[in-house]
C-alpha cells in the first residue's frame, strides 16, 4: 500500500478514533463530562432559550429519574447527534465509494455471470466512467444521507431511551407501591406526624424500592427548598410515570387539605393496593398459561417437526445437515433467548417484585465502630453509658477514637489505616466464609466446579486419545474426522456442563429453601409480638418471651436477637443485624417497619397487625402462585419427554432401518430388491444411502436434545417458578436425563 493510499483512509481513521468518547457516553463517566465539557459552550446558549418542546422535555427527564438539566442533556444530545452526523458523512463517503468501486465493472462480464434472460439488465447496474462534477453529486448525496440519518437517528434514539427508562421506573413503581401504601398506613397508625413518615420512608429506599425513591423527591423539596408538603405530593403526581401513583400522591394531597383522617384513607389505599395485586397476578397466571401454550408449539414441537423433516429429505433425497447444524445451535438457543426476554418485559409490571434489605452500610460499621443512626430503643440490659456489641465489645465514635489516640501517627496516618483496613477486611470476610459467599452469589460455585469440570474433560480426553494434544494431532493429521473429534469431546463437555449447572442449581436452591423458611414463620412471628405487646408487654419482653417459641428456622434467628440484647445490644441494632444476617425482603420490611414504629410509641401491636396481614397476603399469594405454576413445569416436562423420545426413536429404528434399506438398495444394482431388501421400499430412491453419514445425524440428535434440555429447563424455571434462576436445576435434571438416555443407547 503507497502513502497515498494510506492517507486516503486518514479521515475515516481520525474520525473513528474521535468518535469513540461519543460512543462511550452511556457507560463511561469520564466520556460523558468530556462531551459535557464540549457541548456546553457549543449547545448551552441555544438549549438555555425557551422553545415549545422544552416543557415536554424536562417532564421526560424528570419521569426518568436523569440526574442532570435539561440544558447539560439537551446539550450533550445535540453534540452526540452533530458528531454522529459528521462521522456518517465521513462514512457515507467511503461506503458510496466501495459501492461504485464494485459495480465499475465491464457490462459484458456482468453479462456473462447472469443468465440469459437477465443479461440486459447488465447496462443497469454497471456504472460507467462518471465525470469528477457526477462523482461528487453521487458522493454527496451518499455522505448526507448516511450523515442525516445517523444524527436523527442518534437524536430521536436519546429520547427514546429515555422514555424507555420511564417506562421501566412505573412498572417498578406500580410493583412496589401496595407495600409502600402499606408502611405509610402502618406508620401513621404508631402516631408518627405525616412529614416523618415520608421523611422515615425516604431514608429505607432500598427497601421499599421504587415507589419510596420517587417519594423521596418530595421529601427532598421540603426539606431542601421549604415546599409544603402538598405542593410536594402534588409534584410528584405530575413528575412520576406511574398513573397509580400519580393518582395515590393527588389524593393524599386533597386529603391533607381538606383536613380528613389521613389513616382511614391510607387504609382505604391498601385495602384497594391488595386487591390489586391478587388481580394482578391473576393477570400474570393467565399470562403465563399462554406463553406456555406458545413455548410448547413453536419452541418445541416446532424445532422438532423442523429436524424430523429435515432429517428424513437429507437421508432420503439431499444432505441437510447444514440447516439442521443451524437449527440446533442457533435457532434453538436465539429463539429461546428471545422467549425468555419477553416474557420477562412483559409481565415485569405484573409480577410482584421482591426487594432485597437494606445495605449494610446502612448500619453499624463494627470494623471502626461507627454509630448508627436508629430509632430511640427501649433502655437495653447492657451499660447505659456505652452501649455493647454482641462480641462484648462497644460502639465507639470513629472521631473521637481517632482524637484519643494522640500517641500513634497523624490523623491521616491513622485515616490511611482504617481504609486499608477497610479494603482488607472485606477480602477476608470473603474468604473466611466460602460456602456463604457462594450461598449468595451461586454462580461463584464455577471457581470450583469449573476447574474441576476441565479437570475430568481433560481425564477423560486423555484415557480416549492420549490428551488434547493427540487429539489435536490426529485432526491436524488428518486421521481422525471433525465429526469424530467431536463425537469423543461432547460426552465429557456434557458432564462438566452437568457439574457447573448442579452447583449453582444447589447453592441457588439452598439459598431459597432458607429464605422461603425463614419469611414463612414470619407472620406467626409478627402476630405472636403484637399479641404480647398488647398485653403490655415491652418490645424487649416480646423478644425475650418469642425467643423460645417454636418458630423453626426463623426462631433460631430470634434467639440470637436475645442473646444479643443480653450481650448490650440495643434493639434496633440486634434487628439490624437479624436482617444483614438473613437477607429476606419480608425480614427487612418488618424489621424496618419494628425499628421505625419503636420511636413513635411503645404500643407498636397496631403496626405488627398491619405487618403480619401483609405478611400473610404476600405468603398465600406466593402459595397460590406456586400451586398454579407447577401446571406449567408439568406442561414443559412433558413436552421435551415427547421431544426427546421422538429423537431416540429416530436414532435407534428410523435410521438403523434407512441404513438397511441403502444396503439392500445397493445390493439390487437399481432394480428390484432381491430378498434381502426391505419390503416396500423402492431401490431407486434408497440406492445412494451408502454415501450418506448417518452418524453425523445421531450425533447432531444427542446435541439436539442437549440444547433442548438445557432451553426447556430454564424456560421451565421462569414459566414454573417465576426467575430465570430457578430454571437452572430444571437445565440440570433434563441434561442428566437426556445424556443418561443416550449414554444406554
Amino acid at each position: 500500500m503507497t502513502a497515498g493510499e494510506v492517507l486516503a483512509y486518514l479521515p475515516l481513521v481520525v474520525v473513528t478514533l474521535l468518535a469513540v468518547p461519543v460512543a462511550l457516553v452511556p457507560i463511561s463517566p469520564r466520556a460523558e463530562l468530556l462531551v459535557s465539557r464540549l457541548a456546553l459552550p457549543v449547545f448551552g446558549g441555544y438549549v438555555g432559550e425557551s422553545s415549545p418542546r422544552r416543557p415536554d422535555q424536562i417532564r421526560r427527564m424528570r419521569a426518568a429519574f436523569v440526574g442532570q438539566s435539561h440544558r447539560v442533556f439537551q446539550s450533550q444530545t445535540l453534540f452526540i447527534a452533530g458528531a454522529a452526523g459528521v462521522a456518517g458523512s465521513v462514512y457515507g463517503v467511503y461506503i458510496g465509494a466501495a459501492i461504485l468501486q464494485s459495480l465499475a465493472l465491464d457490462p459484458a462480464v456482468i453479462a456473462g455471470v447472469l443468465p440469459a434472460q437477465l443479461a440486459p439488465l447488465a447496462t443497469l447496474v454497471s456504472v460507467q466512467e462518471l465525470s469528477l462534477l457526477q462523482l461528487f453529486v453521487l458522493l454527496l448525496i451518499s455522505s448526507g444521507t448516511l450523515g442525516a440519518g445517523l444524527a436523527a437517528g442518534v437524536y430521536w434514539g436519546r429520547w427514546t431511551v429515555l422514555d424507555q427508562r420511564a417506562r421501566a421506573r412505573g412498572v417498578e413503581i406500580d410493583a412496589t407501591l401496595p407495600r409502600t401504601v402499606a408502611f405509610v398506613y402502618a406508620l401513621s397508625r404508631s402516631g408518627m406526624p405525616f412529614q416523618t413518615v415520608l421523611r422515615t420512608l425516604s431514608h429505607n429506599e432500598d427497601v421499599y424500592g421504587e415507589a419510596a425513591r420517587e417519594l423521596g423527591v418530595a421529601v427532598r423539596d421540603m426539606d431542601a427548598f421549604g415546599t409544603d408538603v402538598l405542593t410536594a405530593l402534588k409534584g410528584t403526581a405530575e413528575r412520576t410515570p406511574s398513573e397509580n401513583l400519580e393518582e395515590f400522591a393527588g389524593n393524599l394531597a386533597s386529603v391533607l387539605s381538606s383536613g380528613q383522617n389521613v389513616s382511614s384513607f391510607l387504609h382505604e389505599q391498601y385495602e384497594r393496593f391488595q386487591d390489586e395485586v391478587e388481580a394482578q397476578q391473576r393477570q400474570y397466571l393467565d399470562l403465563l398459561s399462554t406463553f406456555a401454550e406458545v413455548y410448547v408449539t413453536v419452541l418445541v414441537a416446532g424445532p422438532l417437526f423442523f429436524i424430523t423433516v429435515l432429517v428424513v429429505v437429507g437421508l432420503v433425497i439431499q444432505d441437510t445437515l447444514v440447516v439442521i447444524r443451524l437449527v440446533t445451535y442457533l435457532g434453538i438457543p436465539l429463539a429461546t433467548f428471545g422467549f425468555v426476554v419477553y416474557v420477562d418485559s412483559i409481565t415485569e409490571g405484573l409480577d410482584v417484585i421482591s426487594r432485597s434489605g437494606t445495605e449494610e452500610d446502612d448500619h453499624t460499621d463494627v470494623s471502626v465502630g461507627r454509630p448508627m443512626a436508629t430509632a430511640p430503643d427501649e433502655p437495653s440490659q447492657g451499660s447505659a453509658d456505652a452501649p455493647g456489641l454482641a462480641d462484648g465489645g462497644t460502639v465507639r465514635d470513629r472521631h473521637a477514637d481517632l482524637d484519643s489516640d494522640a500517641g500513634v501517627g497523624t490523623d491521616a496516618d491513622k485515616w490511611l489505616r482504617l481504609a486499608a483496613y477497610d479494603r482488607i477486611g472485606r477480602y477476608r470476610r470473603t474468604l473466611s466464609d466460602p460456602v456463604g459467599l457462594m450461598l449468595d452469589r451461586p454462580v461463584y460455585t464455577l471457581l470450583v466446579t469449573g476447574p474441576v469440570g476441565l479437570v475430568a474433560v481433560w481425564l477423560s480426553l486423555r484415557s480416549s486419545v492420549g490428551g488434547i494434544g493427540a487429539l489435536v494431532a490426529r485432526l491436524t493429521g488428518s486421521s481422525m474426522s471433525v465429526m469424530e473429534a467431536v463425537g469423543i469431546v461432547d460426552g465429557p463437555i456434557v458432564l462438566a456442563t452437568i457439574l457447573a449447572l448442579a452447583g449453582i442449581a444447589t447453592a441457588h436452591e439452598v439459598q431459597k429453601r432458607r429464605l422461603r423458611a425463614i419469611e414463612s414463620e414470619m407472620p406467626d412471628f409478627l402476630d405472636r409480638m403484637a399479641s404480647i405487646n398488647e398485653a403490655g408487654a415491652t418490645v424487649v419482653g416480646s423478644l425475650q418471651r418469642l425467643s423460645n417459641a417454636e418458630l423453626g428456622s426463623l426462631g433460631d434467628e430470634i434467639n440470637r436477637v436475645w442473646r444479643d440484647i443480653e450481650w448490650g445490644s440495643t434493639v434496633g441494632e440486634s434487628l439490624a443485624r437479624l436482617e444483614r444476617r438473613t437477607g429476606a425482603p419480608t425480614v427487612s420490611r418488618a424489621v424496618t417497619l419494628i425499628r421505625n414504629a419503636m420511636a413513635a410509641s411503645g404500643d407498636i401491636s397496631p403496626v405488627l397487625r398491619i405487618a403480619a396481614d401483609e405478611a400473610n397476603e404476600i405468603r398465600r399469594l406466593e402459595r397460590e402462585r406456586r400451586q398454579e405454576m407447577l401446571t406449567y413445569l408439568v406442561v414443559i416436562y412433558v413436552s421435551f419427554l415427547v421431544f426427546l423420545g421422538i429423537i431416540v426413536a429416530l436414532t435407534t429404528a428410523f435410521i438403523p432401518a434407512i441404513e438397511a434399506a441403502g444396503e439392500a438398495g445397493s445390493a439390487a444394482g437399481g432394480g428390484g430388491i432381491g430378498s434381502g431388501a426391505v419390503s416396500g421400499v423402492d431401490a431407486g430412491v434408497l440406492g445412494g444411502l451408502g454415501s450418506v453419514g448417518t452418524g453425523a445425524y445421531e450425533l447432531l440428535f444427542f446435541h439436539a436434545a442437549a440444547i433442548q434440555g438445557i432451553c426447556s429447563g430454564i424456560v421451565a424455571g421462569q414459566l414454573g417458578e417465576g426467575t430465570v434462576s430457578d430454571g437452572v436445576k430444571h437445565a440440570t435434571l433434563l441434561l442428566i436425563l437426556t445424556y443418561g438416555v443416550f449414554a444406554f443407547l
